[in-house]
């Protein structure tokens, strides 16, 4: 049997706290909020589901899963819902090159599967899919900007980070945190962007697409050497951007000690960078019961690395944070991985 670590307790506190408060089952309505609702969004849509392949580890069984375990933890109820919408075209070539975008919605008009590589498929829904999770990261964004909530969390799929500027793959067609990080930009004029990336594989898409620019400060922690192959601590960036990349790559079999001190090193790292929202790439397969890689995550490390970028949050983004789901393949660790980092950012 595993033993929690010692910061599992504030989970089972926070809960508590939400309880006592109101936010769930119950609770006084606010001026700015329906009855019972915290300050957290959640991005959600059916559309999701009809992303598939039949065997693929990439599945929609992970979206019900998620939001099962949500339902459990009487979280549900307690988020914010915002609807996605598609994201139009002039967003999408902010970060991705036309034959990307033209090559991803070719696979609409095909019956079957497109295959763009052995691990990376879309079906004839896929593409409306892809639209609505690069879509609703960039509504996430609007949201906290707006100050409608102060943090989201998107359950979207396809995941995102391994799509570069012209290719899908790792399972991934559009850069949803890219994008949504590109919408925050020239949308609404933020000037420095934090993305911090926890899936246990590097998310190389991101990396490269934000390589040179200064104002996009990117952190990884991952396995190394894993899929797909990058994110050398040597890898800092490039040009203007050099020393906005952060790599963390973490041996197999590290856990939660490792992890911590890693995502803390990169944090007082960035509190000089002051960013003004920080965006989260949260993929939970570095869980010890993920079956694709070999690090020893428990679930209540995701709360404590949450509650971590919520503070980090609170000095200098005014609490935005926005969360975009990528992996997580054992389904009962993703959900409860996911109740988890959700509780922490509604917990103060």
């Amino acid at each position: 049997m595993h033993e929690p670590p010692k910061h599992a307790g504030r989970l089972f506190a926070c809960l508590l706290f939400l309880a006592a408060a109101g936010a769930l089952g119950g609770g006084s309505e606010t001026a700015d909020r329906p009855e019972g609702k915290t300050e957290v969004g959640l991005v959600w849509s059916e559309k999701y589901l009809e992303h598939g392949a039949p065997g693929h580890v990439e599945r929609p069984e992970r979206l019900r899963a998620i939001r099962s375990a949500l339902e459990e933890a009487g979280l549900w109820r307690r988020l914010t819902l915002i609807e996605p919408s598609r994201a139009p075209e002039e967003a999408l070539l902010r970060v991705h090159t036309r034959e990307h975008v033209e090559r991803v919605r070719r696979s609409a008009q095909t019956e079957g599967l497109t295959w763009f590589d052995a691990d990376t498929y879309a079906g004839p829904d896929s593409y409306e899919a892809a639209l609505l999770a690069a879509g609703g990261a960039c509504k996430a964004v609007d949201a906290v900007v707006e100050g409608k909530v102060r943090s989201v969390f998107c359950a979207v799929r396809p995941p995102g980070h391994h799509a570069t500027s012209g290719r899908p793959m790792g399972f991934c067609l559009f850069n949803n945190v890219a994008v949504a990080a590109r919408h925050a930009q020239v949308v609404h004029g933020l000037k420095r962007i934090l993305i911090i990336d926890w899936d246990v594989h590097h998310g190389n898409g991101t990396q490269a697409i934000f390589y040179r620019d200064p104002d996009v400060f990117y952190i990884s922690t991952h396995q190394w050497p894993h899929y797909p192959g990058t994110g050398a601590a040597a890898e800092t960036g490039e040009g203007n951007g050099e020393g906005r990349t952060l790599n963390f790559p973490l041996a197999a079999g590290s856990g939660d000690k490792e992890f911590l001190a890693a995502l803390e090193s990169g944090l007082e790292q960035a509190e000089a960078f002051k960013p003004e929202i920080i965006f989260i790439s949260a993929g939970f397969d570095a869980h010890r019961d993920d079956p694709l890689a070999s690090l020893r995550f428990s679930t209540e490390v995701y709360a404590e690395a949450t509650r971590r970028v919520r503070r980090l949050a609170d000095r200098t983004a005014r609490g935005r944070v926005v969360s975009v789901l990528e992996g997580g393949y054992n389904l009962d660790a993703l959900g409860e991985s996911v109740a988890a980092h959700v509780a922490a950012l509604m917990c103060p």
